[in-house]
């Protein structure tokens, strides 16, 4: 038996997210908008039948067991923690900072029977996931090197907000950057512990942010990692990311694995691979091709990862009878509230990096920071 969305967020990924939902058989019962205007529009256009600008109104529905979260980064956090304290299953997107990410993952902890779970659709994406099972398999050898690159239009909305504000989470390092490096993760098994980064906002005005206001989020970003190994430069996987949202018109989205005996290439949603000594690449796995209508805003890799997560989350719901409780091992390769963790510690580790020139570590917090800890510094430094 399937449970009952409620989905929070109005922006273009809600607007895919629920069809796709409904064709898989979920029912949508509640919309969350940050004004009644906006919520009512798209729920009449999704034929949602409960809309509201109060977050409590979903949360507290009494059809909604499964909570999916696709709004600014800064306001992740409090509506997932919140939802699993109500005991909700969560579907969500990242928040803006790591001691956010540290509140989801004790939410998480203290409810281990709930699901939560990172909406990173790229884990699901049937190219990456073949690549996952051939690197294991061992068709690259001994993993060395991995190279990305992401090109493509701005990621800036059309009125000033949350995205031209870097502390908000805006910028290509917090909204795609995140998803590539816990991909990284998934694909190589292994975790950063030192990062090298350069970040830029190339675009601080254009022609509808002017005046005062100035974007501060980058638009473009390159930095490198070393994954796994025992925390010198010489063993574990090499891996750098190249990101530029400078590039209107076009849109590029490529992961090279190259090790010891040959290469894996995702390109798109397509899956290439060539081994050493051979003429040339193969297609592994062609693109099955996207049947929904088409999304400007969002790139077809993760449009075709989210469907890939929506018959995930079906499969996994589809298991028991009891409408809150899922199975799993449909889901089992989701990014969990931990892996988001890791994820927004090296942004912001990439963050540190870009303004001091030096490579930093990767440290993941194991407890939360004490709010008053730069004050009790201040008294005790009076106090001597």
């Amino acid at each position: 038996m399937l449970p009952g969305v409620g989905v929070f967020g109005t922006g273009s990924t809600a607007r895919v997210l629920v069809p796709l939902l409904k064709a898989e058989g979920f029912e949508v019962h509640a919309l969350w908008g940050r004004s009644e205007e906006e919520a009512c529009c798209l729920a009449k256009e999704l034929g949602i039948p409960f809309h509201t600008s109060r977050s409590d109104d979903v949360l507290l529905h009494q059809d909604v067991d499964l909570v999916c979260i696709y709004i600014p980064p800064s306001m992740t956090r409090q509506i997932a923690v919140k939802a699993l304290g109500i005991g909700k299953n969560v579907v969500c997107e990242k928040a803006a900072t790591a001691v956010d990410s540290f509140k989801m993952v004790t939410a998480a902890r203290y409810y281990p029977q709930l699901l939560s779970m990172m909406g990173n659709t790229l884990r699901f994406l049937p190219a990456f996931v073949a690549m996952r099972q051939l690197l294991v398999e061992g068709y690259v050898g001994e993993m060395q090197v991995c190279d990305v690159r992401v090109y493509g239009p701005s990621l800036l909305d059309q009125s000033y907000g949350w995205t031209c504000e870097e502390l908000m989470g805006g910028g290509g390092l917090h909204t795609v950057g995140s998803t590539l490096i816990d991909l990284l993760s998934y694909l190589t098994g292994a975790r950063a512990h030192r990062v090298h980064g350069l970040l830029r906002t190339f675009v601080q005005q254009n022609g509808l942010i002017r005046g005062i206001r100035r974007v501060t989020s980058d638009d473009f970003c390159f930095f490198q990692m070393l994954m796994g190994g025992t925390g010198s430069s010489s063993s574990g996987v090499c891996c750098t990311v190249t990101l530029n949202f400078n590039m209107p018109g076009s849109f590029v989205h490529e992961v090279m694995v190259v090790g010891s005996t040959g290469r894996l290439v995702a390109r798109g949603t397509e899956l290439y691979g060539q081994r050493n000594g051979s003429k040339g690449e193969e297609l592994l796995l062609g693109d099955s091709g996207w049947v929904g209508p088409e999304v400007k805003e969002m790139p077809l890799p993760h449009l075709c990862g989210l469907s890939s997560m929506v018959k995930a989350l079906r499969q996994s719901f589809q298991a028991h009878e009891e409408r809150r409780s899922w199975a799993r091992g449909p889901v089992a390769t989701a990014t969990t509230f931990e892996d988001g963790l890791y994820v927004q510690t090296v942004v912001e580790a990439v963050k540190r990096s870009s303004c001091s020139g030096e490579w930093e570590c990767v440290e993941i917090m194991s407890q939360e920071p004490d709010p008053n800890h730069n004050l009790c510094e201040a008294l005790q430094r009076n106090k001597n």
